[in-house]
């Protein structure tokens, strides 16, 4: 189902209507109980919830999913997912909080909440055919009248099959070991892999067919090898964290990659909206306390 601002809030405008929608596409081969698996199942009308007749588990259709627990209307979970599948550069938990009515907690919890949902397996297919590689800086101040820091800015790495999916994520350091490791990790070693002149780069000649440009002597393009993909998914992301987020902390940095991955790889996608629900169902509930406790 294709859908856009106006249709969805004629379609969910209230609970009823979200709560069947969300049954339909957890439950599409009917109703059964998230504990035993049972199909016989009785349902509870006045409380929206369901009776397995074979362990007595009482149970609604947000149960062991990300809306477990939540007190928040469905269908102001309904319009955060479509501002933030549908918004090209993100949605700040601000904004989101004057557009929902909530409090900024409530709205940065249900954003770090959705991130969670639609975060990446890490099982996925290695990355074939050509594959742009790309490492670029987030954050922080750059002076130019000095050398960047490590921590000013965050590096992170991206990597973009042509016709295909975008990965990024953050690497603790940009040299030889932490690039190449990744790529060899993440790329088919049939693909052809394209990077800029950066010396870390180089023995990549040793597994794949590899093609670099030279940015610094301006080659920006030679023949069908260049980078230009994932320097354009880099220069959207980059602005997202300019006109959007305006800051993002580093430990919490690989949810927005995550977040700006579902959405870039899903651009042309009409279902991304009902796309993202299921992974809401499917995903297990996130405590408040995970997002605050201080990274090791």
């Amino acid at each position: 189902m294709e859908i856009n601002l106006i249709n969805l809030i004629e379609r969910y405008s209230d609970e009823d209507k979200c709560r069947k929608y969300l049954e339909c596409l957890r439950w599409h081969h009917g109703v059964k109980c998230p504990r035993c698996s049972s199909k016989k199942i009785s349902h509870i009308v006045k409380r929206n919830q369901y009776d397995c007749d074979a362990c007595r588990y009482q149970f609604s259709v947000m149960a062991g999913s990300i809306f477990h627990d939540s007190h928040l209307p469905l269908w102001k979970w309904f319009l955060a997912v479509y501002l933030m599948t549908e918004s090209k550069k993100g949605i700040s938990a601000n904004q989101l909080k004057r557009s929902l009515a909530i409090s900024y907690k409530t709205a940065w919890y249900l954003c770090h909440r959705i991130r969670k949902a639609i975060e990446e397996a890490t099982d996925k297919p290695k990355l074939n055919g050509i594959v742009e590689v790309d490492e670029t800086y987030v954050g922080g101040k750059y002076d130019k009248r000095r050398k960047r820091e490590p921590w000013e800015k965050q590096p992170v790495i991206g990597l973009l099959e042509r016709n295909g999916k975008f990965e990024a994520r953050k690497i603790p350091t940009p040299s030889k070991q932490i690039l190449v490791g990744i790529v060899k990790d993440r790329v088919s070693n049939k693909a052809t892999v394209m990077t800029d002149e950066l010396p870390a780069y180089k023995s990549l000649n040793k597994t794949f067919n590899h093609e670099s440009v030279n940015h610094r002597a301006e080659e920006w393009v030679r023949g069908n090898v260049h980078t230009n993909g994932t320097e354009s998914a880099w220069s959207l992301f980059k602005r997202s964290i300019v006109g959007a987020y305006h800051q993002i902390s580093e430990k919490h940095l690989d949810a927005y990659l995550d977040e700006f991955e579902w959405r870039f790889n899903g651009r042309e996608n009409k279902y991304l909206f009902r796309d993202t629900l299921i992974r809401l169902l499917n995903s297990p509930k996130m405590e408040f306390k995970e997002l605050i406790t201080k990274s090791a």
